[in-house]
C-alpha cells in the first residue's frame, strides 16, 4: 500500500530578495489535520516563509506542494489570518464571515449553516448585525477566525494573530481556535513569536534558525488538550524550544 502524501511538502525552499538570502534550503512536511507552530528568532523569515506558501512571494528555488500538487491558493482551499484586523469595515459581522463563501459561490443553504455554526461558536451571534468599529479587539480577531473557518480550508495560515492581544484575550482566542481545529480537522501553520503560545496550541512546533532561516528541528509535542501552563511538563518543553531558540 502506497504511503500517503503529507498535507504539505516543503522541498528545498530558498528565497532571496536581491543579494539578501532570507530562505536556504528549507525542508519539511506537515501531515493532513496536524497543527504546527513555527518559531524563531525575530526577524528570522517566518512571515517570509507563509508569503511564499500563498504565492505572494514566488519561492528562488524550491518546492511547495499541497496534496502532492504546487501550492496555488486558487485552486486550493487555503486560508490566511494576518496580523492586522482584516474584517472588511463597510460589511457587518455576519456578511465579513460570509464573505469567502460568496466568493467561493457556496450554495446559500451550506453557506447560511456555515456562517449560523461560526457566529455560535465564536461567540458573536448577538452581534451579527454590528460593524467592525463597532467591536473589539478581540470580537474582530474571532470576526477573522470565523470568517477562515467558514469557507472549510484544507490549509490555514496564520501569522501572529494574537501578538497584540493581552494574555486573558489570548488564551481566550486560543481556546476558541483549538476547539475549531478539533472541530474541522483542519492542517494548521501557525506563526508565532510567543513560545508559550507555540507549546499551549501545537502538535508539533517547527524552530527555525536566525537568517539565513533554516530548519533547525522540528519537535512533537505530547502535551494531552487542554494544557496546563504551568505543569512542569509544559514548563519543560517551553523552556526547551526557548533553549533552541536562544543558541540558534
Amino acid at each position: 500500500m502506497a504511503n500517503k502524501e503529507p498535507k504539505v511538502k516543503v522541498q528545498n525552499l530558498t528565497k532571496r530578495f536581491g543579494d539578501l538570502l532570507v530562505l536556504d534550503n528549507l525542508n519539511f512536511e506537515v501531515e493532513e489535520g496536524e497543527f504546527l507552530c513555527i518559531v524563531g528568532p525575530t526577524g528570522c523569515g517566518k512571515t517570509t516563509f507563509l508569503n511564499s506558501l500563498t504565492r505572494l512571494y514566488e519561492p528562488t528555488a524550491g518546492d511547495i506542494l499541497v496534496n502532492g500538487i504546487p501550492v496555488d491558493p486558487k485552486k486550493q482551499n487555503i486560508s490566511y489570518i494576518f496580523q492586522e484586523y482584516s474584517s472588511f469595515p463597510w460589511l457587518t459581522v455576519e456578511q465579513n464571515i460570509r464573505f469567502g463563501l460568496e466568493i467561493k459561490k457556496t450554495p446559500k443553504a451550506e453557506a447560511d449553516a456555515n456562517v449560523e455554526e461560526m457566529l455560535n461558536i465564536v461567540g458573536l451571534t448577538k452581534f451579527r448585525n454590528y460593524y467592525p468599529s463597532q467591536l473589539s479587539i478581540s470580537m474582530l480577531q474571532r470576526v477573522a477566525i470565523a470568517r477562515a473557518f467558514a469557507t472549510k480550508p484544507e490549509l490555514l495560515l496564520m501569522d501572529e494573530p494574537y501578538g497584540q492581544l493581552d494574555i486573558d484575550l489570548r488564551f481566550k482566542l486560543e481556546d476558541e481556535l483549538i476547539k475549531l481545529w478539533k472541530k474541522t480537522g483542519t492542517t494548521v501553520l501557525f506563526i508565532t513569536h510567543n513560545i508559550e503560545e507555540a507549546v499551549y496550541l501545537s502538535q508539533k512546533i517547527m524552530v527555525l534558525t536566525n537568517k539565513p532561516t533554516s530548519v533547525k528541528t522540528v519537535l512533537d509535542n505530547p502535551l494531552p488538550l487542554p494544557r496546563d501552563v504551568v505543569s512542569p511538563e509544559f514548563v519543560e518543553l517551553r523552556n526547551k524550544v526557548t533553549d533552541l531558540i536562544k543558541w540558534w
